[in-house]
C-alpha cells in the first residue's frame, strides 16, 4: 500500500474518521487493510461487528484514527441491537470525516437508513464504493457513481476493493488532505485503543461465527475470565455465553468436537496476534436473555 500522501503534507494533521455503512459491506475488512493489521473480526454474516474499534494509522506527518462501527441495521429488537445502532449513529457527531462504505451492486433499505442518518451530520462524507475488484470494465462503474452522486454531496467518491486492497492509497490521500492541522493524539506506534483481552474475546467469537454458519444466529457472546502471562505463556480462559440449552449443545458439538475446533483455530490466531504461546481453555454457559440484559451488555462492553 502506498504512503505517498504523507509526503504531500508539510504540517502535522490528525483526526477521526468514522467508517459507517449497513452490515456486511466490508467495513471491517477495509479497516484491517488500511491499518495494516487485523483488528476487526470478519465473516460473511451481517452484524459481526458489535463494538466501536479504533484503528490508528500513523505516518510522518499524519495520524488517521479510524472508528469501525457496527453496521446500521433494521429489525433488531434486542437491547444489544439498539445499542449497536445508537453507537454507530452517535459517532457521526464526534468525528472529522465520515467514510460511508457501500456495495457497488446492492442497495437495500438499510443503505437508505444510513443515508438518512448522514443528513443529520455536518462533517464531510467520503463515499467508498466497495467490491469493485469483480468489475472487469471499469467504465461500467460510471453509472453507479452517477447514481450515488445524485443522493447527496460528497467530499469524494472512490471505488475500492477492501478484499484486494485496491484504491486504498487514493482513499488515504483524500482523507489525509482534509484532516485538521493538529498534533497526534496517540503515540505513533499505537494501532488501537483496545486491550489484548478484548481481542482474545473477539477472536473466539469470530471462530464461533465461522464454525456455526447458519446454525446459530447472534445469541452468542464471549467473556474472558482469565488472561495471565506466565513467563511468556499466555493462559487464557474464555466463557462462551448462549441463550438456550440447545445452543450450548450446538456450540460444543458431538463429543466436544466443534468446541475443540473453535479453540484450535482461536489459539493459532491469538499466538499470531500476541506473539506468544497460548494455552486456551473454553467452556460454554447458558445465560438466558443476555442480549436484552443491560447489566450483561455492560459487562461485555457493548455500549
Amino acid at each position: 500500500m502506498s504512503n505517498d500522501y504523507s509526503l504531500q503534507i508539510s504540517e502535522k494533521r490528525c483526526g477521526m474518521v468514522a467508517v459507517v455503512g449497513r452490515p456486511n459491506v466490508g467495513k471491517s475488512t477495509l479497516l484491517n487493510h488500511l491499518v495494516g493489521q487485523k483488528l476487526c473480526i470478519t465473516s460473511r454474516k451481517p452484524q459481526t461487528t458489535r463494538h466501536l474499534i479504533l484503528g490508528i494509522k500513523s505516518t510522518e506527518n499524519c495520524q488517521i484514527i479510524f472508528v469501525d462501527t457496527p453496521g446500521m441495521h433494521k429489525g433488531g429488537k434486542h437491547a444489544m441491537n439498539q445499542r449497536m445502532n445508537k453507537s454507530a449513529a452517535a459517532v457521526l457527531h464526534d468525528v472529522d470525516i465520515v467514510l460511508w462504505v457501500v456495495d457497488r451492486s446492492v442497495w437495500t433499505e438499510e443503505d437508505e437508513q444510513v443515508l438518512q442518518r448522514l443528513t443529520a451530520t455536518e462533517c464531510p462524507v467520503i463515499l467508498a464504493i466497495n467490491k469493485t475488484d469483480k468489475v472487469e470494465e471499469k467504465a461500467s462503474l460510471l453509472p453507479v457513481i452517477s447514481r450515488y452522486v445524485e443522493l447527496r454531496s460528497f467530499l469524494a467518491v472512490i471505488p475500492v476493493s477492501a478484499l484486494q486492497g485496491t484504491g486504498l492509497d487514493v482513499l488515504e490521500d483524500v482523507i489525509a488532505k482534509h484532516l485538521p492541522v493538529s498534533d497526534f493524539i496517540y503515540p505513533e506506534d499505537q494501532l488501537t485503543d483496545k486491550s489484548e483481552r478484548f481481542f482474545a474475546a473477539e477472536i473466539v467469537r469470530e471462530k464461533i461465527i465461522r464454525q456455526l454458519g447458519e446454525e446459530l444466529p447472534y445469541q452468542t457472546a464471549v467473556e474472558i475470565e482469565q488472561f495471565v502471562d506466565d513467563a511468556g505463556l499466555l493462559r487464557i480462559a474464555a466463557l462462551i455465553i448462549v441463550e438456550k440449552e440447545g445452543q450450548k449443545k450446538i456450540v460444543i458439538g458431538d463429543g466436544g468436537e466443534r468446541l475443540k475446533k473453535i479453540g484450535q483455530q482461536a489459539r493459532l490466531d491469538m499466538e499470531k496476534m500476541f506473539g506468544a504461546k497460548v494455552m486456551l481453555k473454553l467452556w460454554v454457559k447458558v445465560r438466558r436473555g443476555w442480549a436484552d440484559n443491560e447489566r450483561a451488555l455492560n459487562s461485555l462492553g457493548i455500549e
